[in-house]
């Protein structure tokens, strides 16, 4: 079954029209599919993205305000995360203190293993908390994240789970929770284990994460320096100290992957965050990163495609008192896309799981708007139902179900 779409962006100046909504019912899946051909007549012809290339071995940059994915290099890799391991460590212990499982001022022991699997006898990254003493779960946090001690990591996870195992475990079952669906953690430090992998994509998502359900904790990413007993640590992010905008996140680095950075940036009130995997060295890995920024924020803006309430598009309605329902943003539609002269190309789609079925509320979301640039910037935007619909007649349903039945057979 066929309908002709139409899409108006009041901010372009041209607009090609769409070809029709195409219904796969053997994968019970709609979708339409366009092509937009359009001048953006609010930039200067100066403001070109350019194209960016990572030497990473993966990398990923994206907006997040609207998850858009601005640049991505076998983002989907898995490959060892090294240190930024820590930061799901930490986002377990953040959670634990927000559900009241957990209190800044408790203290942990640090144990014989903890000491010599991560602390001074490891030649690691170290917090040096001496062996069989305590330290709070605020000390053992800012020694983790400001000196990436593995002592520190260590201990926290054998505080909360008695074993790095048991602890390491909870960590896949929180990846899962957040929507890490590759990601598996063998240890709470990132020291290597072959079975310890994360990719690109899902440390930026992490990263995302924590910063926008963990606000109160996020600061630590940015502390510069943490004084414990005699030694006065320095921060391992490098970006830190440059005026970028940077306040976060991890760094990483192991033999067998080389130097990982993760590290989140604002300017101008946008916030971009950047993940680089594979670098030579750690001044490279942050210079990689910050090229990464700096070309995010120069090569891209925001646009608005669609006022609060205008339909997006229609989604076919199986059985209902009517064959469609409109599809709008929850508010204004937002997308981020590169700065280009004239006659930028986008490829978007809206998909929706078919046929959606009756009662439809109003405000439910039933589909997603994806829109890809041609420098393969990609934004996914959830859309909503515009208005109830309910069940129809026994008539129209009857209709409905042969007209299925055909295209059943036709997809066939």
């Amino acid at each position: 079954m066929l309908t002709s779409v139409t899409l108006r962006l009041d901010t372009w100046c041209q607009v090609a029209q769409f070809p029709n909504s195409l219904y796969r019912a053997s994968r019970r899946v709609a979708a339409v599919f366009f092509i937009v051909a359009a001048c953006l007549v609010s930039l200067a012809a100066t403001d070109r993205a350019d194209a960016f290339t990572s030497r990473a071995k993966a990398a990923i940059l994206i907006d997040a305000d609207t998850g858009a994915v601005l640049y991505q290099s076998n983002a989907d890799e898995l490959l060892p995360p090294a240190s930024i391991t820590k930061l799901m460590t930490a986002e377990l212990v953040f959670q634990a203190i927000k559900d009241g499982r957990l209190k800044l001022t408790d203290e942990f022991t640090m144990s014989v293993h903890a000491w010599r699997t991560g602390g001074a006898p490891s030649r690691t990254s170290a917090m040096f908390v001496p062996v069989n003493t305590t330290a709070t779960v605020d000390d053992l946090l800012q020694g983790m994240i400001v000196q990436s001690g593995n002592d520190a990591a260590i201990a926290i996870a054998e505080g909360m789970s008695g074993t790095e195992e048991a602890f390491a475990k909870r960590m896949t079952v929180e990846a899962r929770r957040i929507g890490l669906t590759k990601s598996v953690f063998k240890n709470p430090t990132g020291l290597y284990d072959p079975e310890h992998l994360m990719t690109a994509r899902e440390i930026a998502m992490l990263s995302l994460y924590i910063i926008k359900e963990h606000p109160q904790f996020y600061k630590l990413f940015s502390e510069k320096e943490f004084q414990y007993r005699r030694f006065k640590f320095r921060n391992r992010n490098p970006l830190l100290f440059e005026n970028i905008g940077v306040d976060g996140l991890k760094t990483g680095s192991l033999s067998i992957v080389g130097h990982n950075l993760a590290a989140s940036a604002v300017q101008n009130g946008k916030r971009l965050i950047a993940v680089v995997i594979g670098l030579s060295s750690s001044k490279e890995a942050a210079a990689e990163a910050r090229k990464l920024l700096e070309w995010g924020f120069r090569s891209f803006a925001s646009f608005k495609l669609f006022d609060a309430g205008e339909t997006v598009g229609m989604a076919r309605v199986w059985g209902g008192e009517q064959f469609y329902v409109p599809l709008t943003g929850d508010g204004p539609v937002m997308v981020i896309l590169p700065r280009v002269p004239a006659n930028p190309k986008l490829k978007a789609e809206i998909t929706y799981d078919g046929p959606l079925k009756p009662p439809i509320k109003k405000g439910d979301q039933v589909a997603t708007l994806r829109i890809v640039s041609e420098t393969n910037a990609v934004n996914e935007v959830p859309l909503y139902a515009g208005q109830d619909v309910e069940p129809g007649g026994l008539v129209r349903r009857g209709l409905d179900a042969l007209a299925h039945l055909a295209l059943s057979w036709v997809a066939l």
